[in-house]
């Protein structure tokens, strides 16, 4: 789905359902498997355009990626060679800051850009403890944003303690730790997510944590079988409408439960949300069902070291506070700034548009509640986030509805979630440019790839006024 779409839905939300592969799980997987010593496969791998900017650029650098029923199979090179192109990793700010650690040990010259959204977000804070290891990196405009330019050099191994926690800029000096003449540690103020260091060690990296510092000595990964949960980001969205719209009760099977990742989770239930867990399993990556069954919701305080865990999931989260009775003051959320879009002011502008009490601060918000929202009109600045969180709101407009100008962003990570909103609500319309409608049918669970398979490619399209 692509160009403006007007929301129209009721709720309840009910049901079941599943949502695509973990999208940090499946950048890593498709990497980590081509730095390794032997073939891997990939299960569950999310098929959307950014983990398709991830599987190209594996590709540019060497490796053989191949479907293979329900697996995705990585064949590593021998060693990553120089790329015979510049990079394009879309719009995936995921992909390019990985390999800016990759590529730092590579032999020969690389350059990494992106759609338009992505050559306008930071890469400085990557490049800085990089360039402490000895690795050669310039950026556009003072080295603050992309393209990138790395020429491989020897590295050293180094302690970073970064200033502020975050996964990617953690992953992408791990990664550069593999190649370098000794140990690389990496501490964070407060704990980011940790897929890197589960996966790596899974694959017999020898990496140990301590605390909030993680060591990794240099080394080849060894190749298996990779197995991706379901993304908790995509199904936030639901969890949060189900919280707050009366009557509503969802299950999100077989979701990633990641401790490092479930703080909507906590959230959830500081805000007065029924939470069930059931099937809980823990190989490799934990892994089970979610229930969250409407509730009367209050405010909460998220600061600290809650935010790097449920970073992407505020979106939708400062919708479902809307709703809730009382404060909800949000801190310590810097990073929405630097996302596709500027996320503290896309959603503040969206939700006050409709109605909404926000106060927005550099670092967060405040939203009091409970608000009846209005209908309106949104500008997504191309940001998926913004995009699906808003198609939730609608649910909170007694019928009115929600005019997008464009959700083709939404397919950077969740390319079926409006066919899964339809699938929830009890009746639902949804209304194209042209106004043909599509209505929901009695089916209460859907899979995440709606019976479709593959990775489509890159459609290049990010932050902005227009398609790039």
């Amino acid at each position: 789905m692509s160009g403006p779409v007007v929301c129209r839905r009721q709720g309840p939300l009910r049901g079941d359902f599943e949502v695509p592969g973990d999208k940090s799980v499946s950048h890593r997987a498709l990497l980590f498997s081509a730095l390794a010593s032997s073939p891997s496969k990939v299960r569950g791998l999310l098929a959307a355009e950014d983990v398709g900017a991830t599987r190209r650029a594996v590709e540019a650098l060497g490796a053989t990626v191949r479907d293979e029923g329900a697996f995705v199979v990585v064949e590593p090179p021998e060693r990553l060679s120089e790329p015979g192109d510049v990079v394009d990793c879309g719009n995936s700010g995921t992909s390019l800051r990985l390999l800016c650690g990759v590529l730092a040990a590579i032999p020969g010259l690389s350059v990494l850009t992106g759609d338009d959204s992505l050559r306008r977000r930071p890469v400085r804070r990557v490049m800085e403890p990089l360039r402490r290891m000895g690795a050669v990196l310039h950026a556009r405009d003072g080295d603050r944003v992309p393209p990138v330019v790395v020429r491989g050099a020897a590295l050293r191994g180094t302690r970073h303690v970064l200033p502020v926690a975050s996964a990617q800029v953690k992953s992408a000096l791990l990664l550069a730790g593999l190649f370098a003449d000794g140990p690389t540690t990496v501490e964070e103020p407060h704990l980011s997510r940790d897929h890197t260091e589960r996966m790596l060690r899974g694959m017999g990296v020898d990496l140990r944590v301590e605390g909030l510092a993680v060591t990794v000595a240099p080394g080849r990964p060894r190749g298996g079988t990779v197995e991706v949960p379901g993304d908790i980001s995509s199904a936030a969205f639901f969890l949060c409408g189900a919280a707050a719209l009366p009557g509503s009760r969802v299950t999100a099977r077989n979701v990633g439960l990641n401790p490092s990742r479930t703080g909507l989770l906590d959230v959830l239930r500081a805000m007065g949300a029924q939470v069930i867990v059931e099937n809980a399993v823990d190989e490799g990556e934990p892994r089970g069902d979610v229930t969250v069954v409407a509730s009367p919701l209050h405010g909460t305080a998220i600061e600290g070291a809650l935010v790097p865990r449920l970073i992407d999931e505020l979106p939708v989260i400062m919708v479902m506070a809307t709703q809730a009775v009382g404060r909800t003051v949000i801190r310590d959320a810097h990073e929405l700034r630097v996302k596709e879009s500027d996320r503290l002011a896309s959603m503040g502008e969206a939700l006050v548009a409709a109605g909404a009490r926000v106060e927005l601060f550099e670092d967060g918000c405040i939203i009091d509640g409970p608000t009846p929202l209005s209908p309106v009109a949104v500008r997504t600045r191309l940001d998926h986030r913004v995009a699906m969180s808003m198609a939730v709101a609608q649910l909170f407009m007694e019928g009115g509805e929600v005019h997008l100008d464009d959700v083709s962003c939404v397919a950077t990570s969740f390319p079926s979630f409006f066919r899964v909103l339809d699938r929830l609500t009890e009746s639902s319309t949804s209304l194209s440019p042209t106004g043909r409608e599509g209505r929901a049918d009695s089916s209460t669970s859907l899979s995440p790839d709606g019976g479709k398979g593959g990775l489509p490619p890159a459609r290049g399209e990010g932050r902005g006024e227009g398609k790039r």
